[in-house]
Order: C-alpha cells, then sequence, then structure tokens
C-alpha cells in the first residue's frame, strides 16, 4: 500500500477515498465493487480497515493507528460535539 494513502486517510478519509478512486490508484482488495460504495459513503474508516488488513495483516502499526483513531472519533467525537456537551452541562 502506499505511503501516503495511509497517511493522508488517517486523518481525511472519505477524501483520500475519492481521490483514489478517480485517479485509478485503489488499492488491491477482495471487497465487492458495491461495498466499496456503500463503506466508503457510510464507513470510510472501516474500509480503510479492510483494505490494510487484506493488503499488510493486522500486525502492522498502520493498522493499529487507523484503529485507535477509528475509536477516538467514534466514540470521543469532534470539537462540535464536545462544545454541545459543555453547553449542555452548563446550562443544568
Amino acid at each position: 500500500m502506499d505511503f501516503y494513502f495511509l497517511l493522508i486517510s488517517l486523518f481525511f478519509p472519505r477524501i483520500t477515498l475519492l481521490v483514489y478512486l478517480f485517479q485509478g490508484w485503489y488499492p488491491a482488495n477482495l471487497v465487492p465493487n458495491w461495498l466499496d460504495i456503500a463503506l466508503g459513503v457510510l464507513a470510510p474508516r472501516i474500509l480503510i480497515l479492510i483494505y490494510i488488513y487484506q493488503n499488510m495483516g493486522y500486525q502492522n502499526i498502520w493498522f493499529a493507528a487507523h484503529l485507535v483513531v477509528m475509536i477516538l472519533t467514534y466514540f470521543c467525537g469532534s470539537r462540535e460535539t464536545s462544545r454541545r456537551r459543555r453547553i449542555r452541562r452548563e446550562s443544568d
């Protein structure tokens, strides 16, 4: 897998998948095309984890890094989520 794909997809997964799709640089995978599109729209980080697993294995540092970022993103939320929680606490 390409180093730039792994690095940029860590921060901007949807944009990276779109750019690589239009350029034809998609990583080799066994995922059906319809599932590529569905996961690319709904859960791009899971799709990237599948790509890393299929090409490099789960014992790779990139797999661990993307897994940690996925967990932090989905459970901790963004700045906007934190702001809403803080406002809600202050109003109570």
